[in-house]
């Protein structure tokens, strides 16, 4: 099981300036790479002060000329908000800029938020169908000489300028969670990325069964690999371990508020949440930040590890956007790369 960073620049509050984080948004890409992680992975979020990252490959242009060793993933763009040839331009030129350490995430979006602002009247399913008829295009453009009369997407003959350095293109990664999901990415080739968000081991369990039965679907195609991404945290002891679980669960506690677009939103920043309302949803508790992720000291988190890697998972994508302070996120990473990582060579 490989071992990679899932890392944006973030902020609940204006009291960070851009050019601070993403100093330490480098800083954080720095330990990944140098720790000997397999790759970083970033994504594409408007106009959301949660999570700053507009365009990916900005981004990950930037790295591959300060970071040699690191793959470097979208994780992941938005479907619906990108066109066909737009998008296969962009991922081939980073691809040849990175030296074809390019891998490429899709997925349809969760935020009604940004739906609303690029595609009004846009909804999941809608947003899905978009990427379903997106990714087997920019296949196509890639390839060369490819012509388009979709639903969504009509455009003649085109070639994608540059073309990748990976032949026959990046890897790419589907955002999957329902089944339908997993059979569309099986079925056509493709990787899988998959969060259990806060749910915990059983669904962890099924996001892979629901994987397996993909695969059982699709015999005569190549299993694809499957990736893990959650929140995870090392702590040097029980007082700093306690800590880590109240702030991811303010973290979530905020990252669904995002998703009910229900709250006042103001320079990009969504109303503060109180502390009675912190508190209302129980499942999403400090307690239960530990029992459903890898949430404690070295030796727990290898232990949950473990389980992972006996399931089949292939890649483990340590989610490193927490609210939390960058100390706090630097001196996690530093024991998960220290401590947690020797284990699993």
């Amino acid at each position: 099981m490989k071992f990679s960073l899932f890392v944006h620049m973030e902020r609940l509050n204006a009291s960070q300036d851009h050019e601070e984080l993403y100093e330490e948004f480098i800083k954080l890409c720095e330990i990944a790479d140098k720790g000997g992680m397999h790759a970083i992975w970033t994504g594409e979020h408007h106009g959301m002060e949660f999570t700053i990252a507009p365009n990916p490959f900005v981004n990950l242009a930037d790295l591959a000329a300060r970071f040699k060793n690191v793959r470097l993933g979208t994780g992941t763009v938005i479907a619906p908000f990108w066109h066909p040839i737009k998008l296969a331009g962009e991922a081939a030129m980073t691809d040849l800029i990175s030296g074809g350490r390019l891998d490429l995430g899709i997925a349809r979006g969760a935020y009604s938020f940004e739906y609303e602002r690029l595609l009004p009247g846009l909804d999941p399913w809608g947003a899905g169908q978009r990427m379903r008829e997106l990714i087997p295009a920019i296949k196509g453009v890639w390839e060369g000489d490819y012509a388009h009369d979709g639903e969504f997407y009509k455009f003649p003959k085109t070639t994608s300028a540059p073309k990748p350095v990976q032949q026959p293109h990046p890897p790419i990664w589907v955002a999957a969670r329902d089944p339908n999901s997993h059979e569309f990415a099986v079925a056509n080739g493709c990787n899988v990325q998959c969060t259990p968000l806060a749910n915990g081991e059983a669904e962890i369990a099924s996001l892979m069964e629901r994987f397996d039965a993909a695969c059982d679907k699709a015999p005569e195609v190549k299993r694809p690999k499957i990736m893990l991404l959650q929140h995870t945290y090392v702590g040097s002891d029980d007082a700093d371990i306690a800590t880590a679980a109240k702030e991811i669960s303010t973290y979530y506690n905020y990252f669904f508020a995002w998703f009910k677009n229900e709250r006042p939103i103001s320079q990009g920043l969504i109303q503060t949440l109180s502390e009675e309302e912190l508190a209302v949803n129980p499942n999403l508790a400090p307690e239960k930040m530990i029992t459903n992720m890898p949430i404690g000291n070295a030796a727990t988190v290898i232990d949950r590890l473990k389980v992972y890697e006996q399931q089949g998972w292939d890649e483990y994508s340590f989610w490193i956007d927490t609210g939390m302070s960058f100390e706090r996120k630097k001196a996690s990473l530093e024991r998960f790369i220290a401590d947690v990582m020797p284990a699993f060579r």
